[in-house]
């Protein structure tokens, strides 16, 4: 079944900008009075947000799949949609975070050797897909984000400004997200129509 989205589907900037700061800030509440839960969802969300990974590929994630280098930052899938492997580029704000994360995960006693999962449960296990989306929805709440957004929605609204980003490149952002077909990243393009905002913005007043 193909892809169907509306403009519904996607967070506007300023939407990111509010979960990110609602998010960050309870991260930075957490690490002052030695709490993990919000330090470990900060992390999350960023990626979810800054690298469009699904919510079954961020509870995959292991410590190894990071390359933190400068200049050659990158994420690696190993269990995308299709038991397909990629290479997710990340930009250097995330590459920073996760880097600082790391370390605090081995401040804080969690293994860090490569074959560890990168997010855990209160009871040291990966996390599950149901307890993401729970995770999403508690910060999208504290945020005002309206109620039908999904963790899923961070990956759509990922597509969505790196498309612009990238000057319209569906190529890239079908590399990044790991579509099979180009015709599914096609979608964003349909729905996001950039020219058509232009163009009706130039009607005749």
């Amino acid at each position: 079944m193909p892809l169907q989205l509306t403009l519904e589907d996607f967070m506007t900037p300023e939407q990111v900008h509010r979960l990110k700061t609602v998010v960050r800030k309870s991260a930075e509440a957490a690490l002052k009075k030695g709490r993990k839960t919000a330090v470990r969802d900060w992390a999350i969300l960023h990626v979810a947000l800054d690298a469009g990974l699904r919510a079954s590929e961020l509870a995959s994630l292991k410590v190894g799949d990071l390359l933190l280098e400068p200049g050659h930052a990158a994420i690696i899938v190993r269990r995308g949609k299709g038991g397909k492997i990629r290479s997710v580029h990340i930009g250097e704000p995330l590459r920073k975070h996760l880097l600082e994360f790391l370390a605090w995960k081995e401040l804080v006693g969690e293994p860090t050797d490569p074959d560890a999962f990168l997010f855990l449960s209160p009871r040291g296990g990966p996390l599950t897909r149901q307890a993401l989306w729970l995770i999403f929805k508690r910060y999208a709440r504290l945020a005002g984000l309206p109620a039908h957004l999904t963790i899923h929605s961070c990956r759509h609204t990922y597509a969505s400004l790196l498309y612009r980003a990238s000057r319209y490149n569906l190529r890239l952002v079908q590399k990044q997200l790991g579509h099979a077909s180009i015709r599914t990243t096609q979608v964003y393009a349909d729905v996001l129509a950039y020219d058509a905002l232009e163009a009706v913005n130039g009607l005749p007043q």
